[in-house]
């Protein structure tokens, strides 16, 4: 049985999906899957539920929601019975656990090769470490649980798989680049770059790429609007780092097409 949180929520397994449809039910087992077999107290799930206006009948009606993700869980051939999907989602002292196998979740997968990709980082060995990172973001099918009513025990953990999701992205661009394959990552870093336009660290690598893809004059139209939004929305030059990319496309500096720079 497969989890998946980066994107739309998603169980399945072989093609099936079992998913519960109510929004608060989605809510709770999102909360259950990034806190996967680690405790996660009744006090967290009623705060991230109702925050601070739980119903009177509060511990019933959570204690009814869990039933109902373990008739969720028991639908699966893979876990087959209500007996079973108790061994699945425990009851603990105070809590529960979803106990899942590490590889049954999207996000421990995307965890690992992003570590590995890290690791062939920092040893000097470019190629492994793109084709990590490049495994760690096609585990990504859209923004993380982009269909989950979010309260405030999710809604931070959400935004830290976002910002990891474009760090590994940033990464994986870096690999790209000192590797010369500019025009192959060209179309996505655009993407991201449109998406993203306050980010001077992918402008910066759009601004590269577009500069060692024969692309000068472009290259200066995207520092050129980074520059307006910044001064526009923040009141702030770009970096240093961004300025000085700038200068050396302005003089074509041959240390540009040298893909260490």
């Amino acid at each position: 049985m497969d989890f998946e949180v980066l994107g739309p929520i998603k169980v399945h397994h072989k093609g099936v999906v079992y998913l519960p449809s109510a929004p608060k039910l989605r809510q709770l087992l999102a909360l259950f899957l990034l806190k996967a077999n680690m405790f996660v107290s009744v006090h967290d799930c009623v705060e991230e539920l109702w925050e601070d206006r739980p119903p009177r009948t509060v511990i019933p009606t959570l204690q009814t929601y869990v039933l109902h993700l373990r008739r969720t869980l028991a639908a699966s051939p893979a876990v087959g019975t209500l007996d079973a999907a108790r061994r699945v989602l425990v009851t603990g002292r105070g809590g529960y656990y979803l106990t899942l196998p590490t590889e049954a979740l999207d996000l421990a997968r995307f965890e690992r090769w992003l570590r590995q990709g890290r690791d062939a980082q920092r040893c000097g060995n470019p190629v492994e470490a793109s084709a990590n990172f490049r495994k760690a973001l096609d585990v990504w099918r859209g923004p993380a649980l982009s269909d989950v009513q979010a309260g405030p025990l999710l809604l931070p953990m959400i935004s830290a798989l976002n910002e990891a999701r474009i760090a590994a992205t940033e990464q994986f661009f870096d690999a790209e680049l000192r590797l010369g394959y500019h025009r192959d990552i060209l179309s996505h870093v655009y993407s991201v770059a449109a998406e993203h336009p306050l980010n001077e660290k992918v402008q910066y690598q759009y601004m590269l790429a577009l500069y060692r893809s024969g692309r000068q004059v472009q290259a200066l139209q995207v520092y050129q609007r980074l520059r307006e939004v910044l001064t526009s929305e923040l009141g702030l030059e770009p970096s240093p780092a961004v300025q000085q990319l700038h200068q050396s496309i302005l003089e074509r500096d041959p240390l540009l097409d040298d893909s260490a720079a």
